[in-house]
């Protein structure tokens, strides 16, 4: 039992924060348009944002009072709420992961923020201690894996272990390089002039810019250009930041994950609570014989994805993958070997790709003749992606785990153990039963909702063997 404790006071401080960031647009609508409407309407605007920030700051205060957890009864308990009391009691043994992050805030005064997820946390974790000391973090950890270990001799556990891996510079430069993070970044620019629309008059400012535009196509290329090169300079640094010191650590139970340079986070993932291993390969990667690996996990919730859908390798040769992690998760076999799909299967595949590019290059080149060729590029790459898909697309079945490989712009490989498969099902069409082909889908249980695997234009054969291997353990289980 201990006596009930607060979090940090610079709590108030964040929360506050957050709260007077969400009315900065609304409160400056309200005052542009109050100013239009005269001198006694302005100061009854800003009269009205002045008391709303005033509020602010008194119920961050007050929230940041009245929250207090503590330990009691191998459980912790959490009280908060202003004028409704609030009292969370969470046992420790229920306890699956728990996350800590360092914000630059919480980096400053020595602090962290802690996640705790539970086998029952849902739209959102079970608890978030937003600020407390490293000191009283490693306390809950310690407490936690006491009460799983049933007594004291398992607290050393916590966070001794074996390193798996640690991330190389190169490794970091190489991940970075390929990240695809460009289009976050050009999303994220126009997500702020989109909620600047009221207050930038951009009709007045580009109006003129036509007539221009029409004459000088070559300086709106390198304009362009140069946007991108910075966008894709901004996305490197981004990434290189948020993966810098990836490491992974493994204790007998569990596999803790730490990286980040000014964010700090470390994720705790349950041995036990691993659904399937998942490898990633986007095309540049793939190239270069590189990919990534996550694990699908039965914790998370949707406020903290990471939860469910963790990447346990960042970046790693796909040759070096088998030899890193089975001697770890030996009841995994990451095979390479995959059955491929019929050769039937390959015109189906591109006359999916087909059926939008064809007319739209039609159209192009009958009504913009000798430029509507440049839409055979179109062509050509999309008709590349599905030869792609079909040549990727594949599966293999051991005696205990069933593995699939599919490619959208990513190829993907999953890998699911047979008594983890929530759910096998298999789709035929009317097209594909012409040709005794189908479509096989896997899913696994996976934070909130679920993840698993799609394979199209299989051999019907083949689905039908993997859905009656699937069965026999189905049945035993209910006969059981």
């Amino acid at each position: 039992m201990s006596k009930p404790k607060r979090l940090h006071p610079i709590v108030s401080v964040i929360t506050t924060g957050k709260r007077i960031r969400n009315l900065i647009i609304p409160m400056i609508a309200i005052n542009v348009s109050g100013g239009r409407d005269g001198k006694i309407a302005l100061l009854v605007t800003l009269a009205i944002s002045l008391v709303a920030i005033m509020i602010t700051l008194l119920t961050g205060i007050l929230s940041w009072l009245r929250y207090t957890y503590r330990f009691e009864q191998d459980e912790i308990r959490i009280e908060y709420g202003i004028f409704v009391r609030q009292k969370r009691y969470i046992p420790l043994e229920r306890i699956q992961t728990i996350n800590m992050t360092e914000g630059l805030i919480q980096q400053l005064f020595g602090l962290v923020k802690v996640e705790i997820e539970t086998a029952g946390s849902g739209e959102e974790a079970e608890a978030v201690l937003s600020a407390i000391t490293k000191d009283e973090a490693k306390l809950i950890q310690e407490c936690v894996s006491a009460s799983k270990n049933g007594g004291d001799h398992g607290i050393q556990g916590a966070q001794e272990g074996q390193k798996v891996f640690t991330i190389s510079p190169q490794e970091l430069l190489v991940l970075s390089l390929t990240s695809g993070g460009v289009g976050v970044v050009i999303s994220a620019v126009f997500a702020l002039f989109s909620q600047l629309d009221d207050f930038i008059p951009y009709k007045r400012i580009f109006g003129g810019l036509e007539e221009w535009a029409i004459h000088n196509i070559l300086m709106i290329a390198v304009i362009v250009f140069i946007g991108l090169f910075l966008a894709w300079i901004i996305s490197l640094i981004i990434a290189m930041l948020k993966y810098a010191n990836f490491t992974v650590t493994k204790t007998e139970r569990d596999f803790i994950i730490s990286h980040g340079l000014l964010e700090k986070k470390q994720i705790t993932i349950p041995i036990r609570r691993i659904q399937a291993i998942r490898i990633s390969e986007n095309v540049v990667r793939q190239m270069l014989g590189y990919g990534t690996v996550y694990v699908e996990s039965a914790g998370g919730s949707s406020e903290n994805e990471e939860g469910a859908n963790v990447m346990i390798l960042p970046i790693i040769r796909v040759k070096q993958i088998k030899a890193l992690l089975e001697p770890h998760l030996p009841d995994y076999v990451l095979t390479t070997t995959f059955t491929p799909l019929p050769k039937r299967a390959k015109w189906r595949y591109l006359m999916r790709s087909w059926y939008i590019t064809v007319p739209i290059v039609a159209a192009a080149i009958i009504f913009l003749k000798l430029w509507g060729l440049l839409s055979l590029i179109l062509w050509g790459l999309v008709t590349g992606n599905a030869l792609l898909k079909y040549r990727d697309a594949g599966w293999n079945l051991g005696q205990q785990q069933l593995c699939l490989r599919h490619r959208s712009l990513t190829r993907s490989t999953i890998y699911m153990k047979k008594n983890r498969i929530q759910s096998l099902s298999l789709q035929e069409s009317f097209f594909q039963k012409r040709r005794e082909l189908g479509t096989l889908a896997a899913s696994v249980k996976s934070g909130v909702g679920g993840a698993g695997g799609k394979v199209v234009d299989m051999e019907m054969g083949d689905i039908l063997y993997i859905y009656r291997w699937y069965s026999r353990e189905r049945q035993r289980e209910n006969s059981g």
